[in-house]
Formats: C-alpha cells, sequence, structure tokens
C-alpha cells in the first residue's frame, strides 16, 4: 500500500510528508484487456483480485485466472477473440497454451520479448497511476475501491482506451473482403 508520488505544490525548502502505515498482509492484483473492433466503441475489460499473503498462497494471477478473463471477454464480446499477449511467464504457462489451442475461437500473438510501448494496457495502467499518484489509503478496502473506480472511470469513456492504441502507433485495420 505505499503510494506513488508524483509532484506537489508544497512550499518551496518544505517537502511535504505523508505518513503511510506499515506492510499490509494483502495484495490486489489487476488484469485488463483492451478489446477493439473496426466500427465499434473500444471496450475495457478488466478482474481485479485481492490476494492473502499467508506462506505458500499465490501473489498473482495463475494461468486459470487469465483463462476465466477470456472466457468472460468472449461472452461479452460475442464472436472471436484474437489476443495479442506480452511475453509474462503466466501467458506462457503450458495450461493456458493447451486453453488456446483446444478453443478455435480464440486466436493468440505474442509480443516482442520487451516491447511495453506495443501493449495498449499499460497506458491503461498508466492513466490508473496518474490518477492514484499522491494518494494514502487508509486500508486496503479505499485502495481497492479507487482502483475499481479508476478502471470504471475509463470503461465509461471509449475515447481513453482509444487513446491508448494511438500511444502505441498500431492501427486496427478491417479485414479486406476477397
Amino acid at each position: 500500500m505505499t503510494p506513488p508520488r508524483a509532484r506537489t505544490w508544497g512550499r518551496r525548502g518544505h517537502t511535504p510528508v505523508v505518513r503511510v502505515r506499515g506492510r499490509s498482509r494483502r495484495r490486489t492484483s489487476v488484469a485488463a484487456l483492451c478489446c477493439y473492433k473496426p466500427g465499434e466503441t473500444a471496450r475495457l475489460i478488466y478482474r481485479p483480485r485481492q490476494h492473502l499473503l499467508l506462506k505458500g498462497a499465490r501473489k498473482s494471477f495463475s494461468w486459470q485466472d487469465y483463462r476465466d478473463l477470456l472466457v468472460r471477454a468472449h461472452i461479452q464480446l460475442d464472436g472471436p477473440n484474437v489476443v495479442v499477449w506480452d511475453n509474462l511467464n503466466t501467458h506462457l504457462a503450458a495450461g493456458l497454451r493447451k486453453y488456446e489451442a483446444e478453443h478455435d475461437w480464440l486466436t493468440t500473438v505474442r509480443l516482442p520479448s520487451y516491447a511495453p510501448d506495443l501493449n495498449p494496457v499499460e497506458a491503461v495502467w498508466s492513466l490508473v497511476r496518474r490518477a492514484m499518484a499522491n494518494t494514502a489509503f487508509d486500508t486496503p478496502h479505499d485502495l481497492d475501491l479507487k482502483l475499481r473506480r479508476e478502471l470504471r472511470r475509463i470503461q465509461l469513456r471509449p475515447h481513453l482506451t482509444d487513446g491508448c492504441l494511438t500511444a502505441t502507433g498500431l492501427a486496427i485495420d478491417p479485414p479486406t473482403p476477397p
């Protein structure tokens, strides 16, 4: 729960001090998909998840969580999906690859090894971090509320999600008929 820092308008020579509590026993992870289709508004589909930091407990999304997110996106978008993954080790898991191979509605493409500038979701995280900068949360629940509120704000403004694609320099071209 250490807050991100940004510039402030404090008096010159007097650094503002924000007191935060010690470590929390919780961790919040979020997975998101930016969905684009020519001629339609962009969509953002996300799934937050809270993890308890217990000994031996998983501290991030598993491949099953990503599978469930893909299934939810398939239901919401009602059509075949092309997913562009980065090379996160969970995206490369054998179980997820097997699931991708078993379903014909799902096509996956891998980004180059280190290319965050080609991933529109990285721009979404930038928007979320910017909105949450210089904020100290009293409880993990406050963090979760603010996170969901910011993601919902982006979700309700498709031009922000379009801007995330524009920032990558990529474009969605409709398929040409034969």
